[in-house]
């Protein structure tokens, strides 16, 4: 196709079919020429494109639109600076105003001249000519969900706060609500896990949250894929409707009557939604949200990393606690032995000194020698005595030296175990939420295929209605030449 070609892209794997298809439409036209046909479609796009912009610009002039890139960052900033009974104040909040988009998404009227649709806040990107979204949608292309989750884990939630993200989750995130209760469970542990884990050894607090955001990311429902499936469905509903009113003009038309120019433009529209429906699909099974299978890979071979170092280093703190017990006790023993040594040299001194003194009384000759003896055995007692005082102190500091090591090395042992346990729970957390990804992506993957195969149905069928119906214009024309002739 030209304009594939022209703006880089691939053709679709059934670009011959919709070119056989032209070239059978053209081929029937009759008296219609090329340069006709082509001028009469320049002419409906552009009569599309006016109409459009009149209805984009009665739109803006009657109702106000916000912006979709402020409303995004309003509610991920909110997410990530409430707290308390504000975040709770938020959770509402946002739960009322995803609710009443909900309750008017389903209750919109059907199309009709005298019938009104719920009013509620559109939001556009002024950068882009999308069509205006609602809340649902601006909800998910922002980043607010993922930007709660590591509020909840850095400050424990309330049951009133897992109440109502139960909620939102089930509105916002694919799986059933067994999953949604798993995720709300696996939230709680960790933030009773995060509570306790004030000292960093190895892992990085944030870096954990940014995990769990990533996490979250890849089970949340892709705004751009809801945006699709909504077009999607739009574009099957039309070719339905057309098929209907083919089916039915095909059994009260004679199959020899001449064929109007305008079924012919009625196929070519059929392809063009046709076309346009397969490329939808394949830019949908394009779009892989979340973590890729490397990036996952890597996140949970790098938490299993740290946690393996910080079990050796346990291990290595542990061995050194029972090392300086060792060491504690050898010098208890050592004091001990010491001590008794002491106090039985203090005890023979003590004693010999009663005895020297009782002979004093005895000896009055041998004043002079005695006292020479007394004061020298004096000397050497205060001497004895002043040795113990400090070997004693020097003990004790000793001890106290190494208690104070036990202690810090018993905090530092308590540390790693938090946070070698709070990785494990981390890489719980981050399968858990992968294998909710894979399944949504093979779910997703199934349904692609699926909507590819009835396109090529699709396209079949209405080969062979234009096909049937050259045939028998041939016929006609055929036994028209005969009658003439």
């Amino acid at each position: 196709r030209p304009e594939e070609e022209a703006e880089g892209r691939r053709p679709g794997p059934m670009s011959w079919l919709r070119n056989a298809v032209h070239r059978a439409v053209e081929a029937g036209g009759g008296g219609i020429s090329l340069t006709t046909r082509t001028v009469r479609t320049g002419l409906g796009y552009a009569g599309q494109a006016v109409v459009g912009g009149a209805r984009l610009i009665n739109g803006i002039g009657n109702r106000y639109y916000k912006s979709l890139k402020l409303t995004a960052k309003r509610l991920e900033e909110d997410a990530l600076s409430c707290r308390g009974e504000e975040r709770v104040q938020l959770l509402r909040q946002w739960l009322v105003d995803l609710k009443e988009t909900e309750r008017a998404a389903s209750s919109m009227p059907a199309d009709g001249p005298n019938q009104t649709a719920p009013v509620l806040d559109l939001y556009v990107d002024y950068e882009k000519a999308d069509e205006p979204m609602t809340f649902f949608h601006v909800f998910l292309y922002s980043q607010a969900l993922e930007c709660i989750v590591p509020s909840m884990i850095h400050e424990v939630p309330t049951e009133e706060e897992v109440s109502l993200l139960s909620e939102i989750f089930g509105m916002c995130l694919n799986g059933g609500e067994d999953v949604h209760n798993t995720l709300l469970s696996s939230i709680c542990d960790l933030a009773d896990l995060f509570s306790c884990y004030s000292d960093e050894v190895l892992a990085k607090r944030d870096e954990l949250l940014q995990f769990a955001q990533c996490a979250i990311s890849g089970v949340k429902i892709n705004s751009e894929i809801a945006r699709l499936d909504n077009e999607i469905m739009q574009l099957q509903q039309e070719i339905n409707a057309i098929d209907a009113v083919r089916a039915n003009t095909t059994r009260n038309r004679n199959k020899a009557s001449p064929r109007d120019p305008e079924d012919f433009k009625t196929a070519v529209a059929e392809v063009r939604l046709c076309s346009r429906m397969e490329d939808l699909v394949l830019k949908k099974k394009s779009i892989h949200p979340g973590d890729s299978l490397e990036t996952h890979f890597q996140k949970v071979d790098k938490l299993k990393v740290l946690s393996e170092s910080l079990a050796n280093s346990c291990t290595k703190a542990e061995k050194r606690i029972m090392e300086n017990r060792l060491q504690r006790e050898e010098s208890l023993t050592f004091k001990v032995t010491k001590t008794n040594e002491v106090s039985i040299t203090e005890k023979e001194l003590e004693g010999e000194i009663s005895g020297l003194q009782k002979r004093r009384g005895q000896l009055e000759v041998e004043l002079s020698k005695v006292n020479t003896k007394l004061n020298a055995t004096i000397v050497k007692l205060k001497k004895t005595r002043e040795e113990k005082d400090q070997f004693d102190e020097a003990s004790n500091q000793i001890v106290l030296h190494l208690k104070a090591k036990e202690d810090e090395l018993s905090r530092s042992v308590a540390s790693s175990k938090v946070e070698a346990s709070t990785v494990r729970a981390w890489i719980n957390f981050l399968e858990d939420t992968w294998k909710v990804q894979s399944l949504y992506e093979e779910i997703k993957e199934k349904q692609a295929n699926d909507e590819l195969d009835r396109c090529g149905v699709c396209f079949v069928n209405l080969i062979k209605h234009h096909v049937s119906a050259c045939v028998g214009r041939a016929e006609y024309l055929c036994r028209l030449y005969k009658d003439l002739c």
